[in-house]
């Protein structure tokens, strides 16, 4: 699946020919390369990028496994192969490494910032990803220690306010739910008050998302599912409008779970650049 998505993307770029390549550089002409990091983090996507370029017949030389620490300089790849196949693919290679692995960095940083606060607490991307690149974006939030949640609408019920609007209520979503699925799912339920978080615990819920809720509104509910002895029944997820400097105070309280839509949609791309280093003709 990796290469047939990598595939697309270049053919996005390529559509039939590179132009610029096809009229000035050999086909006999072979070429090393490198590509190196212009900025410190955390490296995602090269266990996707090596078997891809092993496709098209460049050899790869060496690679920094994804998960490992890079800094300025360090070379993050190095391949051999037909000069014209490496020119073509290197913005494609390029730019899939530097989304994947910008998401893993800001992850990491976030993760190391609430392990020191709550270090039971998981952190969770969110289904707010870009077209065509959902799995990857989640991988590299798993590479930067952070969760996926859901990779998509098959693997976990998320019953959110349209699904609520429709069905009525939350005891009955969530009966609904389950009386479909049985117990080989977990059902997760959106609420917007305490109330409703009240409600779907009761009915059975397996987790609670406090959706745009404060801190202290979070807390209240807390305290509300104390009293009615069904903390310990559910976990209890935050989500909506978090970022790095208020997670921390989320972060101080009794939750399991901070998804951040900010993990796939707002990290700064790990900046990367290719030099060709040896021409062989």
């Amino acid at each position: 699946m990796a290469i047939d998505r990598l595939l697309q993307f270049l053919k996005d770029d390529l559509f039939f020919i590179d132009v610029t390549t096809e009229a000035m550089i050999p086909k006999n002409c072979r070429a090393r390369a490198i590509v190196v990091a212009e900025d410190r983090g955390i490296v995602a996507g090269n266990n996707f990028v090596a078997p891809f370029l092993k496709y098209f017949g460049i050899d790869v030389i060496r690679y920094v496994e994804d998960g490992g620490y890079i800094d300025t300089g360090d070379i993050v790849l190095e391949l051999m192969g037909e000069a014209r196949k490496i020119l073509s693919i290197e913005r494609t290679i390029l730019n899939f490494l530097m989304i994947l692995s910008g998401i893993a960095t800001y992850t990491k940083s976030i993760v190391e910032r609430v392990r020191e606060i709550n270090s039971r607490l998981i952190i969770a991307a969110t289904r707010k990803t870009h077209p065509g690149l959902a799995f990857f974006e989640k991988y590299a939030v798993s590479v930067g220690g952070g969760s996926t949640h859901r990779l998509g609408l098959f693997d976990t019920v998320l019953i959110k306010d349209n699904h609520l609007a429709i069905v009525g209520d939350v005891r009955k979503a969530v009966e609904l739910a389950r009386k479909t699925l049985g117990y080989f799912k977990k059902i997760e339920v959106e609420v917007r008050s305490a109330e409703e978080a009240l409600e779907a615990a009761k009915a059975g819920a397996d987790i609670v998302m406090l959706d745009n809720m404060s801190v202290e509104e979070v807390a209240k509910v807390i305290e509300l599912l104390r009293l009615h002895g069904l903390r310990d029944k559910v976990l209890i997820e935050v989500s909506g409008g978090i970022d790095e400097d208020s997670i921390v105070e989320y972060a101080k309280l009794d939750v399991d779970i901070v998804s951040l839509s900010k993990l796939t949609l707002e990290a700064p791309p790990l900046k990367m650049s290719m030099d060709v280093v040896e021409v062989i003709l």
